[in-house]
């Protein structure tokens, strides 16, 4: 069955060691190889700058998308989604592909102009912080709990404009609000589970997935461990399915992808270490839903996102 992940953090990785190969190196949870394998035909990649190599900057921005478009697209290895009138192609062909995200807007330095660099140079989807405080929001993890300031309301709104999707994992709870009432799509959830399954603070409460619901977004379940239980160790695959179960009851069936975070984590679910176990990991949620549904849930939900979300290829005049 077709596959879709929304979040991984493989560029980071390729940046922190330009020795490892995307192919099939060891050090990578996500490989061509792995993707193969699991038939992985979409992978979103997060641009995230570490806290461990000092203040982000958008020079380690633009190195994690020169890595994308020299090691990934122009290798070969994968072809690159940035526009609705590609996604049929994702839905019918047998090649992988990879988009392009921005986990945390700290390495674009509040300078707007380098938002809509981004933009021309690939990147679809922006998460405004990762867990602490930036200058555009407050992260979930920072103790104050403020929302948006006026930069990052006024990059919300050129957001809007060019057609940059927005990602609210990671955001803190005043600025997940501030940020629903300011966008002109659905946003997305690319990585987060249930707070009333697993009550950790980077998890969606039930009134924000609601609102996620109602407004047509997508939430993506993540692989995290301590996402998924906090009481047990190891945490095994069939332990996602409360989280899954609870946001069908919330009225989410049809809102639900995978985000699995993928090289951004160094303990792994059993059964769920690498996309090339994304098939026994269908095979078992077949076991307690429909087909259908879980084909909506592994790729069909994503994609119908992102074909009708996703901006318009221009028209080139001659």
């Amino acid at each position: 069955m077709k596959v879709v992940d929304f979040h991984c953090d493989a560029l980071s990785k390729l940046w922190e060691n330009p020795k490892v190969s995307f192919a099939n190196s060891p050090e990578l949870d996500v490989t061509l190889q792995t993707m193969q394998e699991g038939d992985v035909a979409l992978q979103v990649f997060a641009i995230f700058l570490s806290e461990r190599y000092g203040r982000a900057s958008f020079e380690r921005v633009m190195a994690q998308i020169e890595i994308f478009r020299n090691q990934l697209i122009q290798s070969g290895h994968l072809s690159w989604l940035k526009w609705r009138e590609q996604v049929n192609e994702v839905k019918s062909a047998g090649k992988r592909w990879g988009l392009l995200s921005l986990e945390g807007v700290d390495g674009l330095e509040g300078n707007l102009f380098y938002v809509r660099l981004c933009y021309e140079l690939g990147v679809r989807f922006m998460g405004l912080t990762w867990n602490h405080a930036n200058w555009a929001a407050d992260g979930i993890m920072e103790k104050r709990g403020g929302g948006l300031t006026d930069k990052g309301r006024e990059m919300i709104r050129l957001c809007n404009e060019l057609g940059i999707l927005l990602d609210v994992s990671h955001l803190s709870i005043a600025g997940f609000w501030e940020l629903a009432e300011l966008v002109s799509k659905p946003v997305i959830a690319s990585h987060s589970n249930v707070f009333e399954v697993c009550p950790h603070p980077r998890n969606l409460k039930d009134e924000q997935i609601r609102a996620i619901i109602a407004m047509d977004g997508r939430i993506g379940l993540t692989f995290v461990p301590w996402f998924i239980r906090r009481d047990q160790h190891p945490v095994k695959t069939e332990d996602l399915l409360p989280h899954i179960e609870r946001i069908c009851s919330l009225g989410g069936a049809h809102h639900m992808m995978f985000g699995s975070d993928f090289d951004g984590i160094d303990q792994w679910v059993d059964g769920l270490e690498s996309p090339r176990r994304y098939q026994e990991w269908v095979n078992i949620l077949l076991k307690h839903y429909p087909e259908e549904l879980v084909q909506g849930w592994m790729s069909g939900h994503a994609l119908d996102f992102l074909q009708k979300h996703l901006p318009k290829q221009p028209t080139v005049l001659s």
